[in-house]
């Protein structure tokens, strides 16, 4: 069995710390470089003491260097911000390195728009069509092929694994969909900020980023490639009193308003059969972030209105897992030529 050496740059982010529990219970990947300027020189192990005795923990914090990172790794995780991963990445394909970036530099495929939403210039656009966008279920195939993939961000993976078996199929008006989507308090990161102070989240619910959230054209680019045609769509996010999860309520309108739930509810159980990461709720059953917790698992609750002829769809995943760490650990798996579930075999712990 061939090991895999493996870098990480960004360890002390929460995608950092999810990206190295997962890499320590990996069986053929093997952490051999972490990066970060502001903890350069740490043992892993003392930094995060969850990894003490785990494969990992010896590894000594260091500084980026695209040279050393090639020489030591075939892998290499970008959890960094936008707008730094695009330098790096670069560097590293040079020398032959296989990139997962998590960051928001190669999600879109038009430098304009990302210069729209990001507000910056991209300094790589002759990369964006090399890269391809990492979620398994919809182009695991390609994902084999490249050496970059774009690691989604975590609301459009919850929102485009609960949108496609209804765009797919022609169930939705494409021209009427709102996206009503929360998330725990880790999606802003780890970095120290009063919105996210306990005090400030704790016994608390409020909305943020409306109407201007970063992840709108990610998801609308998708979508639209979906269904063949350009498609906007209302995103709307708000930040719940927890520490992980996201759940998104879609409301849609149905083509067919005489559509019932057990027609709906056949096609996307037939779409996603194959897909044993996303998981159609029985009739009846709606999805709640617990049970998704630390997986990599998507559920997917419907509810049709008869009264409004709409299609509710609510999915729930984990957003350090499923919407970050997990699936860029489930896209290395597929470039490298393994099991896409190699390491990620985690279910949700209870309570």
């Amino acid at each position: 069995m061939k090991t895999i050496s493996v870098g990480l740059v960004g360890i002390t982010g929460y995608a950092g710390m999810e990206l190295a529990r997962l890499l320590a219970g990996h069986p053929q990947m093997r952490l051999t470089m972490a990066c970060s300027r502001a903890e350069a020189g740490q043992r892993l192990g003392a930094y995060y003491p969850f990894l003490e005795r785990l494969p990992g923990a010896d590894v000594v914090i260091s500084s980026f260097d695209p040279q050393e990172a090639a020489s030591r790794c075939q892998v290499v995780f970008l959890a960094v911000p936008a707008g730094t991963a695009m330098d790096m990445a670069e560097a590293l394909l040079r020398a032959g390195v296989k990139v997962v970036d998590l960051s928001a530099d190669f999600r879109l495929r038009d430098a304009a728009t990302y210069a729209a939403w990001y507000k910056r210039e991209h300094i790589c656009a002759d990369l964006l069509h090399k890269a391809v966008y990492g979620l398994p279920e919809l182009y695991g195939a390609d994902i084999a092929r490249t050496s970059l993939v774009a690691n989604p961000g975590c609301y459009p993976t919850a929102v485009i694994l609960g949108l496609y078996a209804a765009v797919k199929n022609g169930l939705i008006q494409s021209d009427d969909i709102v996206v009503d989507a929360k998330s725990g308090a880790t999606g802003a990161g780890r970095k120290a900020a009063v919105p996210t102070l306990f005090a400030e989240v704790s016994d608390n619910f409020r909305a943020y980023g409306l109407p201007t959230h970063r992840h709108t054209p990610e998801i609308e680019q998708e979508i639209s490639i979906l269904a063949g045609k350009e498609v906007r769509l209302s995103f709307n996010t708000h930040l719940l009193p927890t520490n992980r999860g996201i759940l998104a309520t879609i409301y849609t309108k149905l083509q067919d308003p005489h559509l019932d739930l057990d027609a709906v509810r056949a096609v996307y159980a037939e779409t996603w059969s194959r897909s044993p990461w996303v998981r159609v709720l029985p009739k009846g059953a709606l999805p709640e972030t617990r049970y998704v917790r630390g997986s990599m698992f998507c559920d997917l609750g419907l509810v049709v209105d008869p009264r409004t002829g709409r299609l509710i769809i609510l999915s729930a995943i984990d957003n350090l897992c499923r919407g970050a760490s997990g699936q860029a650990l489930a896209n290395a798996n597929l470039m490298c030529g393994l099991p896409v579930d190699a390491g990620l075999e985690n279910l949700a712990p209870l309570p």
